[in-house]
C-alpha cells in the first residue's frame, strides 16, 4: 500500500496556515513565529521548505494569479470584453486598497517582493499577449514583457496611494488610460472602458473580488490536500492551476 508523502503534506500544511495568516491578519503583521505557533513547528522545520517568510508569500501570490485567469473567463460568461476584465481587475485591486488595509498590506508587499513581482510580470505577460495581441500584432514576447515592466509600476503607484488627498476614481482613470495606451488601445476605445467602469457599481465589485479570492485560496489549499491524498506517494508539485479549480 503506497504512503503519503509527508514531506508534500507538510509543506502544504504550511502553505495553508501561511495563506490563512496573511488574509485575516496582514502579511507584514504575521511573523513566521505566528505560523510556527499555528503549526505546532519549529522555525527551523518551516525554514527548510520555504527558506524565508517571502517564499511563503509568493505561493499565495501564485494563486492569485491563477485566480486572475479564472476572474477572466468568469467576465467573459458574464459578457464583459477581456480588455473591459483587465480594467475591472485593476479597478478591484484600487478599490481594495482603498477599503481595506490587509487587501493593500498584500499587494504593497507582493509587488515590493522581487520573487512574487517576477511571478506578477511573467503572469501577466502572457495573458495581455493574449488580450492585447490584435492591438500589437508585431510585438514578441520580449515586447510584452518589456511593457509589463512598466506596467507593473503604474499598478504598484496606484495602489500605494490608497488613502491619499487624490480621488479613487482619478487614480484609477489616470492609471487605466496609461496601461491600455501602452498596449496601443486608440484613445476613443480607451475613454469608452473607463467610462463603463464607472458607471459599474466599482467598489461592490472590489469587495466582492476579495471575498471571491479568499475563498479561492482556501478551495485550492483543499484541492491540493484532496489531490496529494488521491497520489499517494506522488512527489508531483502540487499545482493551483485555475483550470483544475472549479
Amino acid at each position: 500500500m503506497s504512503r503519503i508523502d509527508k514531506r508534500a503534506l507538510t509543506k502544504l500544511e504550511i502553505i495553508r496556515v501561511a495563506s490563512k495568516l496573511f488574509l485575516e491578519n496582514g502579511y507584514s503583521n504575521t511573523a513566521i513565529k505566528a505560523i510556527c505557533n499555528e503549526l505546532d513547528m519549529s522555525p527551523g522545520n518551516v525554514t527548510f521548505y520555504f527558506p524565508s517568510k517571502e517564499h511563503l508569500l509568493a505561493e499565495l501570490v501564485d494563486m492569485l494569479c491563477n485566480f486572475q485567469w479564472k476572474l477572466l473567463e468568469k467576465e467573459a460568461d458574464n459578457g464583459y470584453s477581456p480588455v473591459m476584465a483587465i480594467c475591472l481587475e485593476l479597478t478591484a485591486m484600487a478599490t481594495m486598497c482603498e477599503d481595506d488595509e490587509i487587501a493593500k498590506d498584500f499587494y504593497l508587499s507582493a509587488y515590493s517582493s522581487p520573487i512574487c513581482l517576477d511571478i506578477i510580470r511573467r503572469n501577466d505577460a502572457e495573458r495581455a499577449k493574449e488580450i492585447f495581441r490584435e492591438f500589437k500584432p508585431d510585438w514578441t514576447d520580449e515586447q510584452f514583457a518589456e511593457a509589463e515592466i512598466l506596467v507593473s509600476g503604474i499598478e504598484y503607484a496606484t495602489l500605494a496611494t490608497a488613502g491619499n488627498p487624490i480621488c479613487l476614481e482619478t487614480r484609477i482613470s489616470g492609471a487605466l488610460n496609461n496601461i491600455l495606451q501602452i498596449f496601443g488601445i486608440p484613445e476613443e476605445l480607451r475613454q469608452q472602458k473607463i467610462q463603463r467602469v464607472f458607471a459599474l457599481d466599482y467598489r461592490s465589485i472590489g469587495n466582492r473580488v476579495l471575498s471571491e479570492f479568499k475563498k479561492y485560496v482556501d478551495k485550492a489549499n483543499e484541492q491540493a490536500l484532496r489531490d496529494l491524498l488521491k497520489n499517494k506517494g506522488a512527489n508531483a508539485k502540487p499545482c493551483y492551476s485555475a483550470k483544475q479549480i472549479s
